[in-house]
């Protein structure tokens, strides 16, 4: 059943839980917490404090924060102000922040002290940011407003607090996998049009959820779970700065929370870490959420058979403000798929060529349409042209569906791996050396050959002191795949690079090769 009734402005769900539960703890970090009536009165100030300083109505204004009850609130007030928020990644490099300030034409952005000097550095190169608003994290930085003073503080105007959800509220950069990101225009209303429809359902997320997210806020995945959707049932949250599955585990184990959401890297880094600990139980959890990235069925079922919590998958990209499909806790699950579009939303695969419907059991790009769906790509007209034909979003993701309709994520369309004119789908062969004992993490990209065209290239991650060696692991891949489909090389390495959300930066992969 859609949940509509969680759909509303920013304004209004802060209002409406301060009434219902003013004394209830929304959001938590490991350094403070604020209550849902502290959320209403830190936010309107911050809202006021920014037309203050002269940001209207659809400025931009960025986000460049650690995991933080602080960036929550930067977060929300930024919509009460009336402005598109626009999140980068606190570990982004100067060259990142600068193409994103310049790119979204920021007109301020609130960060920490300990970066003061490098957005010094980047405000020189990017005339449009005027105000910096600065977090306390312990550094000294004379100039720059102080965020605590203009969250305590009453501000001369009041927020715009406008009753539209429909206009873009955020821009969100897409995770660059391969190349420069583009920035996706969203509204409330495509995110929480997902929580009425996807967490709140399926996920059952409610008031009387503790959530532990240790997820990228920056992140579309993370602003939508962990961030709007915990605003919109009145739920609270402990967010972590950072994944550490030790820390992670150490958490759940106290019981005192209900969901987690993560990326398959995750679960497999703490069923890693419970191996050294056959005690390790996971509390109260009662649901565990995986999407950003394809999990792996052998991953989902021994998470499960192993803490006994039930481990939804789920399909999301940025530009259909997360969720496309997700596996419901009741009824049958196919492990391995995604599972089952999300109620509302139309999903259809097609022949990318001629861009007829392809029947079940068939590869083909994956299609979406609904309320769900980005407003465009800022600045950027082709390219949302490109990607928006007709109303139906071209993910550029390849599927399959079963007879029942379950859907199988198997690749990109860019990422296919044509060797010798066979296609190989480079997530066919990570699933199969993801069960290879002493396995951290791999990943698998197409490097040219001058016969062949493209083979495949594997990296691994093994387990710390593991001999594991390159002549194992193409065996035990002869052993379950085609001849063409086993890696021609195997390569060792300390860490797959991956976005926020998990996906593998696979250019990064052959730019390593070809650097060494």
């Amino acid at each position: 059943m859609l949940r509509t009734d969680l759909i509303a402005s920013v304004a209004t769900l802060i209002q409406r839980h301060a009434d219902e539960r003013g004394n209830k703890i929304a959001y938590q970090d490991v350094a403070r917490q604020v209550t849902y009536g502290e959320l209403a009165v830190r936010t309107s100030n911050l809202a006021g404090h920014l037309a203050d300083l002269g940001i209207a109505a659809g400025d931009t204004v960025a986000i460049f924060l650690p995991n933080s009850v602080a960036w929550i609130e930067t977060c929300f007030a930024i919509t009460r102000a009336g402005a598109i928020g626009v999140p980068i990644s606190y570990d982004a490099t100067e060259s990142e922040i600068a193409y994103r300030l310049q790119d979204a034409s920021c007109k301020a952005i609130v960060t920490t002290d300990e970066r003061a000097g490098m957005i010094d550095t980047i405000k020189a190169q990017c005339s449009t940011v005027t105000t910096t608003i600065l977090v306390d994290r312990g550094a000294k930085h004379d100039e720059g407003l102080r965020f605590e003073g203009l969250a305590s503080t009453m501000p001369a105007s009041t927020p715009r607090d406008s009753s539209s959800i429909h206009d873009a509220a955020y821009i969100i950069y897409t995770s660059g996998t391969t190349g420069r990101a583009k920035g996706v225009l969203l509204s409330v209303h495509s995110m929480l049009w997902v929580t009425a429809s996807c967490w709140a359902p399926i996920a059952q997320l409610s008031e009387d959820d503790k959530v532990l997210s240790p997820l990228p806020l920056f992140h579309s995945y993370a602003l939508n779970l962990s961030v709007l959707s915990i605003l919109a049932v009145g739920a609270s949250e402990y967010i972590m700065e950072k994944f550490s599955p030790g820390e992670a585990l150490k958490l759940l184990e106290g019981g005192e929370f209900t969901v987690f959401p993560g990326v398959p890297t995750m679960f497999h880094y703490l069923l890693e870490v419970a191996k050294g600990n056959t005690q390790a139980k996971l509390g109260r959890l009662r649901l565990a959420i995986s999407a950003g990235a394809i999990m792996p069925a052998t991953l989902n079922r021994e998470f499960e058979a192993r803490f006994g919590v039930t481990l939804l998958d789920g399909y999301g990209i940025t530009e259909t403000a997360t969720m496309v499909t997700m596996n419901w806790p009741s009824g049958g699950r196919v492990l391995g798929s995604c599972g089952l579009p999300i109620p509302g939303l139309a999903v259809r695969i097609v022949d990318a060529a001629s861009g007829r419907d392809v029947p079940a059991g068939t590869e083909g790009e994956l299609i979406v349409r609904g309320p769900n769906v980005m407003i465009g790509y800022h600045n950027k007209p082709q390219e949302t042209a490109a990607a928006l034909r007709d109303g139906w979003y071209h993910t550029g993701d390849l599927a399959r569906s079963d007879e029942n309709g379950f859907l199988t994520i198997t690749g990109r369309l860019k990422e296919l791996i044509i060797r010798g004119g066979q296609n190989i789908a480079p997530a066919e062969i990570e699933e199969v050396v993801s069960i290879v004992d002493g396995v951290i993490d791999n990943a698998v990209v197409g490097l040219p050959h001058d016969l062949l065209g493209e083979v495949p290239a594997l990296f691994v991650v093994r387990r710390e002191g593991c001999e594991l060696d390159a002549d194992q692991i193409v065996t035990h891949c002869r052993k379950r795949l085609s001849s063409y489909k086993v890696p021609f090389s195997v390569h060792f390495v300390d860490q797959i690079p991956r976005t926020g959300s998990g996906k593998i930066i696979r250019f990064k992969l052959r730019e390593m090769l070809a650097g060494g």
